[in-house]
């Protein structure tokens, strides 16, 4: 059900690989609510992905960038802005990426290298991101910058590897930019700390089925899927959340508040 939340409304999307792809049900859902936005993804990842069947369902431009890549993002910034005729009213940051996870590195056999790699795409990449926003006076007034993460960045997983540390890093550049995005710019910043969602990249991660059915089973109403983030992310991009701002949002059933659940002492019960 559509409620034209976002109507008028113009942004960036990053990250949408494939339908698996948060980034990607939160397109369609902000192309259902009457948002229109510009599709961006670094270049090896959109020769991976199905980007361009989003882009026509949408109807929107793609543009090619490397969030890491300060250039890459000043263009990707000023093209959005001709394309959509004006200033932005939404981004959403939905990137992420672990070397050391890829090639099987445990968190206390790193390969700094990899290390430096993860940490400028997955959390570096959002502070390069809002930057160039700012520098470029890119948002509207009340417009809202949205990044997801995980709560491996407050506890223990240990398959999450150096991604923990990189979440950390994301959600202390949200709280700290989005200070001087509110104060001088009226925008608001926030992450989503979604539960573990069976797509590309949390599919890399060592065991990901089996935790995905222990927070199952540990959250009381169940685990949010890819839709659900998406709705939650339309709401937050939405004017119904205007001075909502420097959060860490946990949308994960509730397992973030639960010390254990009564499914789970039945399992270890038997």
């Amino acid at each position: 059900m559509a409620y034209n939340l976002l109507k008028g409304k113009k942004g960036i999307i990053f990250g949408a690989l494939d339908e698996n792809s948060i980034a990607w049900k939160t397109a369609e859902r902000v192309h259902e609510e009457g948002g229109t936005f510009v599709l961006t993804n670094a270049p090896i990842a959109m020769r991976m992905g199905q980007i361009k069947d989003l882009a026509s369902k949408t109807n929107s431009e793609i543009i090619p960038a490397d969030a890491t890549n300060e250039e890459d993002l000043k263009n990707l910034v000023e093209q959005s802005m001709e394309i959509l005729g004006g200033k932005l009213d939404f981004v959403l940051h939905s990137i992420g990426m672990s070397v050391n996870v890829r090639k099987g590195r445990a968190y206390t056999d790193e390969n700094y290298d990899f290390t430096a790699k993860g940490w400028d795409v997955s959390a570096l990449s959002f502070h390069k991101v809002m930057q160039t926003l700012y520098k470029s006076d890119a948002m509207s007034e009340w417009g809202s910058i949205v990044a997801l993460t995980y709560m491996a960045a407050q506890r223990t997983f240990p398959d999450y590897n150096d991604m923990a540390d990189n979440k950390a890093y994301l959600e202390s550049v949200a709280r700290s930019f989005g200070y001087f995005f509110g104060k001088e710019k009226k925008v608001r910043v926030n992450t989503i700390s979604q539960s573990p969602t069976p797509t590309t990249a949390g599919q890399g991660v060592k065991g990901f089925d089996g935790f995905i059915n222990y927070a199952e089973k540990m959250s009381p109403l169940g685990n949010a899927t890819a839709d659900d983030c998406a709705n939650y992310t339309v709401s937050l991009f939405s004017d119904l959340t205007k001075k909502v701002t420097m959060q860490n949002l946990f949308h994960d059933g509730g397992f973030s508040n639960t010390g254990v659940s009564q499914e789970v002492i039945d399992e270890f019960s038997k």
